[in-house]
């Protein structure tokens, strides 16, 4: 059984990786070269209070959260939330030095700032660790230019002044994020359709059955897991490929299964709603309406 531990400070990470005291107590920027973890690192599994930036390469671990597991053989950055369960493993893939930086930030860093929101709510830290962002050697490129300035304001005597530059570098970082997470939706085309053809197939399966009344209305977080992805990831890739999310799309299935009975059926309203999941009939009704700019029974009236 392995080691649970957590880490309520920046320094607390330092300590575990053999590193010197971070030079400010809530933001650390850490050469991966100089991590030394402790030798029974396999059998340790840890939390954390902040947030992790990683960029590696050639990193002689697999990092794992959740089911999930990454090697940093390639140029990829990934992005892990407060609370995430960690651990490592041993990576074979390794050909070269290891290279990159950990970004670590604890919330109270950026609370007086705009960016304690805004990194609240950037969907890719709540991405799995097999959906990193993958990224060009340009794009590499960029991102470490971005993070060799942090590491120069880091490394100054960190005022008031050096905060904000810290904080205004961290805003350009997750905003190339979001454009290469938005160009990796793109350029990955043939995968991503891929996922998109095994949705269709789910939700096809999912409602031809007739058990709907027990297993109740498909929801994004068993539409993702059946899909091996995170939900924030699946919504934001599907929003990319047909400009609609998960939930929208369980929506246009549930409103075809709908029209089908309506159209087909004497079933009351009540009874179908029920049979598609529904506790309320009024719940069905109101999406109904909302989808077709009709009631049910209106809909039901232009097939007689």
């Amino acid at each position: 059984m392995k080691t649970i531990k957590h880490f309520k400070k920046v320094s607390d990470y330092h300590h575990f990786a053999n590193l010197k005291p971070p030079e400010h107590p809530l933001i650390s920027l850490i050469d991966y070269a100089e991590v030394n973890y402790p030798e029974n690192i396999h059998d340790i599994k840890w939390t954390q209070d902040y947030y992790t930036i990683a960029l590696k390469r050639n990193i002689p671990h697999k990092l794992f959260y959740g089911q999930n597991e990454y090697d940093f053989d390639e140029g990829v950055m990934v992005f892990i939330s407060p609370k995430q369960v960690m651990s490592m493993g041993d990576n074979p893939n390794v050909n070269g030095n290891p290279s990159g930086f950990l970004l670590l930030i604890h919330p109270d860093f950026l609370w007086s700032s705009a960016l304690s929101k805004r990194i609240s709510q950037c969907e890719f830290f709540d991405y799995s660790i097999n959906e990193a962002l993958f990224l060009s050697s340009k794009e590499e490129l960029q991102m470490l230019d971005i993070l060799k300035k942090i590491q120069e304001e880091y490394h100054s005597n960190i005022d008031k002044f050096s905060e904000k530059i810290i904080i205004s570098q961290l805003e350009v970082l997750l905003n190339y994020s979001e454009r290469f997470y938005e160009r990796q939706f793109i350029t990955r085309k043939q995968m991503n359709h891929q996922v998109l053809n095994k949705l269709e197939t789910y939700l096809q399966t999912y409602f031809k059955n007739d058990d709907l009344i027990d297993k109740g209305l498909p929801t994004v977080t068993g539409v993702s897991e059946a899909l091996n992805l995170s939900p924030n990831y699946l919504s934001g890739l599907l929003k990319s490929l047909t400009g609609r999310s998960t939930q929208q799309h369980i929506h246009e299935k549930l409103i075809v299964k709908a029209k089908e009975q309506l159209s087909t059926t004497e079933l009351s309203i009540s009874e179908i709603a029920y049979n598609l999941g529904f506790e309320r009939s009024a719940s069905f009704s109101k999406l109904f309406k909302n989808k077709t700019e009709l009631s049910p029974l209106e809909f039901r009236k232009t097939f007689n």
